[in-house]
């Protein structure tokens, strides 16, 4: 449990709060590559962490991040012509460039100088792995172009979706760190899904053992989310999530399915985009895998077209079928894993009342994490750097693996962290 005051803490993010200046310091996924496809494509609305921005890509092909609205009227630049260069506003055809600096009031003589006292507020915007990734906070301790895996691989290795989530950035995040909620929640859906039942041995040891034990640990960038499951007589299974700082979560893959992972990235306190990416660090993803993904299964979801609000949501009571629920098809009712998280998630408010929690000992995970965010903020506050940023750091991977009873956790961290440092120091 938390108190009050902890709870406002963590889950307030806009300008000026310790988390939302924890987060400032960290490259966050804001769009998919194709929301700006080509140069002077229509512009973006993007709101971060409170902020309402607008991104575009010029005639060069340069990516922006600025200020949503002209500084002369405040009108939103994203009714405005992208052209030559600049977004030009629709109004009295104030021009911008790339880096905010006002380059043209056609009202005004040119000579007279007035444009270079015009400046909108703009951000560091680059692409990565299909993902465009900003950077909001002080210009001088930015840090290096983000390094996770999936981000390194060809297109053809990885699939990256994204979805609103209509509530704070945490308790979605908590979501992914709840080892436990599996066993419940998504019960019946992980026989069934296409993307998750392929390895019946690793489905068999999950559902196998209804009382795994865990065993949350730091790690450089976050935490080591490890979970032990019996195997037989003489063996465990881990299962090893790696939780990056401030919202990331990679989870292990079943046999030679695709490794999964999630950004869970605060629009501001009460709603995030949820980037869902599935991706294989050896091989190319198969027709029939990309077909399940756009089709929203495993955990991604379907989306209303020309949108990225899911089909499935709180108006319409996320689709539940309680004919569904009864036969034991689901059990919550509610189709498609993703849509699972999002509905328990939601339920629980904008932003939950954690101070009426009553937390047990599976929650050690959830409990660890909040510990680091709140350690975090509190060293930025003192001018330290967080944790995570480092590029290498961010190359970690989930993994599993059945190791003999007597290997202990640091052993079989070693063990299934191996070839990913291996990969990071030769590459």
């Amino acid at each position: 449990m938390v108190t009050a005051e902890q709870n406002e803490y963590l889950t307030r993010v806009g300008p000026g709060t310790p988390m939302g200046r924890l987060f400032r310091r960290y490259w966050l996924p804001v769009l998919l590559a194709q929301e700006l496809p080509e140069p002077d494509c229509a512009p973006v609305r993007v709101k971060l962490l409170g902020e309402r921005l607008l991104a575009f890509r010029d005639t060069q092909g340069r990516l922006a991040l600025i200020s949503e609205f002209c500084a002369h009227r405040g009108v939103s630049l994203w009714f405005g012509r992208n052209e030559e260069d600049g977004i030009r506003c629709p109004y009295h055809g104030w021009k911008y460039d790339v880096t905010g600096q006002c380059v043209d009031v056609p009202s005004e003589p040119a000579e007279n100088g007035f444009c270079s006292r015009i400046r909108l507020t703009s951000y560091p915007l680059i692409e990565r792995g299909g993902v465009m990734w900003a950077y909001l906070g002080p210009p001088e301790l930015k840090p290096e172009a983000p390094g996770y895996e999936w981000t390194r691989v060809a297109p053809a290795q990885r699939y990256v979706s994204k979805r609103l989530q209509e509530s704070n950035y945490l308790q979605a995040m908590e979501g992914a760190i709840d080892s436990i909620h599996s066993g419940f929640l998504h019960r019946y859906s992980v026989g069934d899904d296409p993307l998750l039942k392929r390895d019946p041995e690793s489905l068999a040891m999950i559902l196998g053992d209804p009382k795994p034990r865990f065993f949350p640990t730091d790690s450089p960038g976050g935490l080591y989310v490890t979970t032990r499951r019996d195997a037989g007589t003489d063996r465990y299974y881990w299962r090893i999530t790696q939780w990056l700082m401030p919202c990331f979560s990679f989870f292990p893959p079943y046999g030679d399915n695709p490794c999964g992972g999630h950004a869970f990235v605060p629009i501001d306190d009460e709603n995030c985009w949820t980037f869902s990416i599935d991706y294989h660090p050896n091989r190319m993803l198969t027709e029939a895998e990309l077909g399940a993904m756009h089709e929203g299964k495993g955990i991604h979801v379907r989306l209303v077209e020309g949108t990225f609000m899911p089909v499935a949501n709180r108006r319409n009571d996320f689709l539940i079928d309680r004919a569904a629920q009864k036969a034991k098809k689901t059990f919550s009712g509610v189709l498609n894993v993703g849509v699972q998280d999002a509905a328990v998630q939601e339920s629980m408010g904008p932003i939950q009342d954690r101070a009426r929690e009553n937390l047990v000992s599976s929650d050690n995970n959830i409990i660890m994490a909040r510990r680091r965010l709140m350690e975090a903020a509190d060293g930025v506050a003192r001018g330290a750097a967080p944790p995570g940023l480092d590029p290498l750091v961010q190359y970690a991977r989930a993994v599993s693996v059945v190791a003999p009873c007597e290997l202990s956790l640091i052993d079989a961290i070693a063990r299934a962290q191996k070839p990913i440092e291996t990969v990071a120091k030769r590459g």
